[in-house]
């Protein structure tokens, strides 16, 4: 199904990932760094913004290959695929609704790995439901004033500069809401403690405050009111891109239970001799190749032009769905080492978990997936 050119950049960043990433994924989830300098390396691959035109610093291509990408950085570790797919969502933000001033200033650094971003969307009422923000700009003689804060926004702690959604009209709902850019050295901008989470622990998350940040007129992306319909219109881009990242840890895990099924002896044979441990094994690589196969669907529908609304839900849904179970097996074939710290298995296990929670849960997706079926039919 992959062209050469997708064939290719798959190749190239296996190897990549193999060779510089997945040595360093233990020492990073244990020290929770953020590893600049794999960044910086990733941005001379061209491995951010891979679907932004190259007069503009990306690598041009698909959405496809965006989601290869993800799924190959995802095998070395996950937290490294997460900062490919922040950047992927804000660069196709601010090529569709940003000014050029805006571009100029935001979007060539940030994918030259100079300037570190965050979408800061969520709060403590607002998760699922983005209408629940509380985060105001009010309008001022010279811009906007933002008053508020987020939680559990990637990048938080180490982040020059914020795409923030905020309500600019209280009683228009939905159409209140408009995204300002934010720079950190901004006064009223400041960080609150980073989180220490189960997994994909070099992927820092934290809060974000804002008392009374003056901002210039021109830091509104797009038009006023139109922020929850610009964030909404990148939701099935990042959904694409969690169902790679989560195929991505699952075949790390199915990788590593073949590798010690065939080398750990039990009763004086491989233990991948027997046909209990096979099946479990056969169960996980037909179901990875599944949501490898539904991912590459709703990018191709993306790269069409159709819709892909139904296709990238069924695709997070199931690969998420899939990471979780299947990176649980291969703790069961690894049996009691599985369990201790510093084997791979063990930290995918926790790597896995989120990708249930994050860029929409599954049971939203199941919801979004049965309103498709009702509106449209189940034709495919």
């Amino acid at each position: 199904m992959l062209n050469e050119q997708q064939s290719e950049v798959r190749d190239m960043v296996r190897r990549f990932a193999e060779a510089e990433i997945r040595p360093v994924a233990a020492s990073l989830d244990e020290s929770e760094r953020f590893p600049a300098e794999v960044y910086a390396r990733m941005a001379d691959l061209g491995l951010f913004g891979i679907t932004v035109p190259a007069e503009h610093g990306g690598a041009g291509m698909d959405v496809l290959s965006y989601a290869v990408v993800m799924e190959e950085l995802s095998r070395g570790y996950a937290s490294v695929a997460d900062q490919c797919g922040l950047l992927e969502l804000l660069s196709t933000l601010l090529m569709a609704h940003g000014t050029a001033a805006q571009r100029t200033r935001y979007l060539a650094p940030m994918l030259r790995a100079d300037l570190r971003p965050a979408y800061a969307i969520t709060e403590a009422e607002a998760g699922s439901d983005v209408s629940g923000i509380r985060t105001t700009a009010t309008r001022t003689q010279t811009g906007w004033r933002l008053d508020g804060g987020k939680l559990w926004i990637h990048n938080a702690p180490v982040c020059d500069f914020a795409a923030v959604l905020a309500r600019t009209d209280k009683d228009a709902g939905r159409r209140g809401m408009s995204i300002f850019l934010v720079d950190a050295s901004l006064p009223g901008f400041s960080r609150g403690k980073k989180e220490h989470k189960m997994g994909q622990r070099a992927s820092q998350v934290g809060a974000l405050h804002f008392d009374g940040v003056e901002l210039p007129a021109d830091a509104l992306l797009g038009p006023e009111g139109r922020g929850f319909h610009i964030m909404m219109s990148v939701l099935e881009k990042g959904r694409i891109g969690i169902a790679a990242l989560a195929v991505g840890i699952a075949q790390a895990g199915l990788d590593a239970a073949v590798d010690y099924a065939r080398q750990r002896k039990q009763f004086g044979r491989p233990i991948a001799d027997n046909q209990g441990l096979q099946w479990l094994l056969a169960d996980m690589a037909k179901d990875i190749q599944a949501a490898r196969l539904l991912t590459w669907d709703a990018a191709a529908r993306m790269d069409r032009g159709e819709n892909a609304t139904q296709a990238s839900s069924m695709a997070k849904c199931f690969a998420g769905d899939a990471a979780v179970a299947h990176t649980g097996n291969a703790v069961q074939v690894f049996g009691g080492s599985g369990y201790i710290r510093g084997f791979e298995v063990e930290r995918l296990y926790r790597d896995a978990k989120i990708c249930q929670i994050y860029e929409g849960t599954q049971q939203i997706q199941r919801t979004i997936i049965a309103r498709e079926l009702l509106r449209a039919g189940a034709h495919g």
